[in-house]
């Protein structure tokens, strides 16, 4: 973030004295005063200065984030413990067979009326 903020910088400053190289130079000359000009050019000579340095400065090692240790082994002691259970018993499973069973019945006043019903044994 620092180097953009840098070169972003260093940029704008470039730009600024460009800027006022390429306009004429006797207009350039009538709009700046000594000091304005002594001053844009110490701007210029610091941001290319900067420029530069960054450029050489050495890079950071990157920052390595590495897992915590994992927890230490739990040892369980095993058990045998006998396991007592009753047989089941063998109960009789009545199964229900149903059928559908489909007819007809008259209304009055309607006719004939097609209906079904479930007939389980």
């Amino acid at each position: 973030m620092r180097i953009f903020r840098l070169v972003s910088g260093t940029a704008a400053a470039l730009a600024l004295v460009s800027g006022l190289a390429v306009a004429e130079p006797a207009a350039a000359r009538d709009r700046l005063s000594p000091g304005a000009a002594v001053a844009l050019g110490a701007l210029g000579g610091l941001a290319v200065g900067a420029a530069v340095g960054a450029a050489v400065a050495q890079p950071q090692p990157p920052v390595v984030y590495r897992a915590p240790p994992p927890p230490p082994p739990v040892y369980v002691e095993e058990r045998r413990v006998p396991v007592y259970y009753e047989r089941p018993v063998r109960e009789r499973v009545y199964v229900e067979q149903c059928t559908t069973e489909r007819y007809r019945e008259w209304v009055p006043g309607w006719g004939w009326e097609h209906r079904s019903r479930r007939v389980c044994h």
